[in-house]
């Protein structure tokens, strides 16, 4: 098939947008109202911990591709065709897995009944739109090479054509952010975590700060994790070069956010006996993160050694 056009906006991308719509609005039924929630048979980790992890990051790649394509007849176009459609796949992919999490969970689930079986329904009706969307991006190619351009450009598109904000959607501004983008995205973990788990501990109750402070950490580092490798995929900020050595943290500390929610969602399994305290989770999950990014830091710092020979 031939490449598309470059300013021709592939049909894969509003259809993705619909279907994470659709995931959305029954995710968020199935977590938030009660009744549902007590029937579901992804309630209980490891599924509810996919699951939670999509309810947050669907919805935030869908806003991001939405927006783009306000500047979608903006120079770049071969760029954004391609960073825009990765980011959909991306999307798609994320949502394709916490289905396959669904799925394991009404497999290993007792029989299905009463409002169960809408569940059901609705995760085959997922199921279908997300094999269709992905057929769909499998069939789109863009160019091919070094990017040019990042969303960070088409956000001063946009941003200039409110009178309010033109004042700072500067090119000085652009090259600030994409200079400390690792910055940003730890201000932006922190931000989005603050929120999520201040609205959890006050719909929860919680009494004990030690708890709220380790579900900001375990939050927080899945946030990380999730602006770091979505960019590296889709291109939301271009980073300039960077030395060896801090790629190899950066990789160091994404796999240990990583470990942390792999940790989390299957706490059960790994303990040794019931997590009573607060304490053992942390030992649990920070100390599974901690010796993986360590892990994961002596080898891409031998292996770069052993390049240099």
């Amino acid at each position: 098939m031939a490449a598309m056009e470059p300013t021709r906006r592939p049909r894969a991308v509003p259809a993705g947008l619909g279907l994470a719509c659709l995931f959305e609005a029954l995710t968020v039924l199935a977590t938030q109202d009660e009744g549902v929630r007590a029937m579901s048979p992804w309630q209980d980790d490891p599924y509810d911990a996919m699951v939670s992890l999509a309810q947050f990051a669907v919805p935030a790649l869908a806003a991001v591709i939405a927006l783009r394509l306000l500047a979608w007849r903006a120079p770049g176009g071969p760029d954004r065709l391609r960073q825009t459609v990765r980011a959909t796949a991306a999307m798609t992919a994320l949502i394709g897995l916490t289905l396959a999490f669904e799925w394991a969970a009404v497999a290993a689930a007792r029989p299905a009944r009463g409002t169960t079986w809408a569940l059901i329904a609705g995760l085959a009706v997922n199921s279908v739109f997300t094999v269709i969307v992905a057929g769909m991006l499998a069939r789109c190619r863009g160019t091919r090479g070094r990017w040019q351009h990042d969303w960070l450009g088409d956000v001063l598109v946009v941003v200039q054509r409110i009178p309010v904000l033109r004042r700072w959607a500067t090119p000085n501004a652009a090259d600030l952010v994409r200079r400390h983008a690792m910055t940003v995205f730890v201000l932006a973990a922190a931000l989005a975590a603050a929120g999520i788990v201040g609205a959890l501990a006050i719909g929860e109750r919680w009494t004990n700060p030690w708890l709220v402070a380790w579900a900001l950490v375990v939050e927080f580092t899945s946030n990380l994790a999730f602006c770091v490798i979505t960019n590296a995929v889709a291109g939301f900020i271009a980073r300039p070069e960077r030395t060896r050595t801090r790629r190899a943290a950066e990789a160091s500390i994404v796999a240990g956010c990583v470990a942390i929610q792999v940790a989390m969602a299957f706490r059960t399994a790994l303990w040794p006996g019931p997590l009573t305290s607060v304490a053992d989770l942390s030992a649990l999950t920070l100390g599974a993160g901690a010796a993986t990014a360590a892990a994961t830091g002596a080898l891409l710092m031998t292996r770069g050694r052993q390049w240099q020979r």
